[in-house]
């Protein structure tokens, strides 16, 4: 019989918990989409590309949405069992709360794995492979981009005309190049050569130029300073090209986490970075015991309110996940600072849930409601 039932439980979840982790994902998504709509329309992505940057973006929105996805199916289903009474029927054939979370326990723990896979192997992977091809398109900009005899813009603020330019060896002759990246000078440079290297390694492209002159002329100067060199290079970073997703370095969210664990021991206790580093690895379990946390807690919420329909569900998960990720980004944020410790911040998020989670189970075992849901939810009677 209870094989049954929790066959029964089971598919009251699941069907909640692919619809809203499908709604969630959609509306981070969304969010991010208008970002890269810039690139197809500003800088000429391709329609691959495009497909490329949302799938490497994608584990990191399933990780994102997880959490609140596991607490509203299963706060959807019990809603649904507690307003049709059923949850009263089995509670008089003998069937306690505690006997109807094997199921729950079951999703919430096939949802922790999948949210340790992907914080551990998928997001990080997602993340390089992303900044990997911003630079692939960064490169393939100074490659299309210049073009004998016309004045061209390939990266922002940075203007090139060329007499000529060879794409396989990527050489280019008889140069003029005007950088107005500084907002305080502009650098004119007039080589007799150059050459585009590209380093993949650290994410930056390099013009290397070669007996030429360059030409500083500061906004609030008067005069312009000339400077001849034999050789010079140009640095162009992924930071030039999309300062809010690129760096030249590895970020602690890119690394697996054995490079997480190796940069800790080539970093200073003290210092910013090694914060950042140990608040990465913290977070990269505690957020998949937080996906677990937010199935069970979904359990005494469904099973005490009765009116309000699915809504309630949708607005009460909301809360306790806007709730649960106010404390993550905050703990992030002072745990990076090293003002509280990275090893205690990280899960404190987790505590509450936690704290949360034993309180309400407690009280829905014992059929005590919640006051304050019971304030803002009442059942109406008939």
């Amino acid at each position: 019989m209870k094989t049954t039932i929790y066959k029964y439980i089971l598919k009251e979840i699941w069907p909640p918990l692919v619809a809203s982790l499908v709604v969630f994902v959609f509306i981070v998504l969304a969010a991010r989409i208008i970002n890269i709509s810039e690139w197809v329309v500003n800088h000429g992505v391709q329609l691959s590309q495009m497909v490329g940057m949302i799938s490497y973006l994608l584990p990191g929105m399933v990780l994102f949405a997880l959490p609140a996805s596991a607490l509203m199916a299963v706060f959807i289903a019990f809603h649904r069992l507690s307003g049709d009474n059923e949850i009263l029927a089995l509670k008089s054939s003998g069937i306690g709360l505690y006997q109807m979370l094997p199921p729950v326990v079951l999703i919430s723990t096939v949802c922790l794995a999948a949210a340790l896979l992907i914080s551990l192997f998928g997001a990080p992977w997602g993340h390089r492979s992303f900044k990997d091809l911003i630079f692939r398109i960064a490169q393939s900009k100074a490659d299309l981009g210049i073009q004998e005899r016309i004045f061209c813009e390939p990266f922002n603020g940075i203007t090139f005309y060329v007499n000529g330019f060879s794409s396989e060896g990527r050489a280019i002759q008889d140069v003029f190049l005007v950088d107005r990246r500084d907002p305080s000078s502009t650098h004119t440079i007039v080589a007799r050569e150059g050459r585009i290297v590209s380093r993949p390694e650290s994410r930056i492209i390099t013009v290397r130029f070669k007996d030429g002159t360059i030409f500083v002329s500061g906004r609030k100067e008067a005069g312009v300073r000339t400077i001849r060199f034999d050789a010079y290079d140009l640095t162009i970073g992924l930071d030039d090209i999309m300062p809010a997703l690129t760096a030249r370095q590895l970020s602690p969210k890119e690394m697996s986490s054995r490079e997480l664990l190796g940069s800790l021991g080539n970093r200073k206790e003290k210092h910013s970075e090694y914060h950042e580093a140990l608040v990465e690895i913290m977070e990269r379990f505690s957020i998949p015991c937080a996906v677990f946390l937010m199935g069970i807690i979904g359990v005494p919420l469904g099973a005490q309110l009765r009116a309000g329909g699915r809504l309630v569900g949708i607005v009460v998960s909301f809360v306790v996940f806007l709730v649960y990720y106010l404390l993550l980004a905050g703990f992030r944020s002072i745990g990076e600072t090293g003002a509280v410790s990275p090893a205690v911040g990280s899960w404190v998020p987790v505590l509450f849930l936690l704290a949360g989670c034993i309180w309400l189970l407690r009280r829905a075992a014992r059929e005590r409601t919640i006051n304050i849901l019971d304030r803002f939810f009442p059942v109406q009677e008939t």
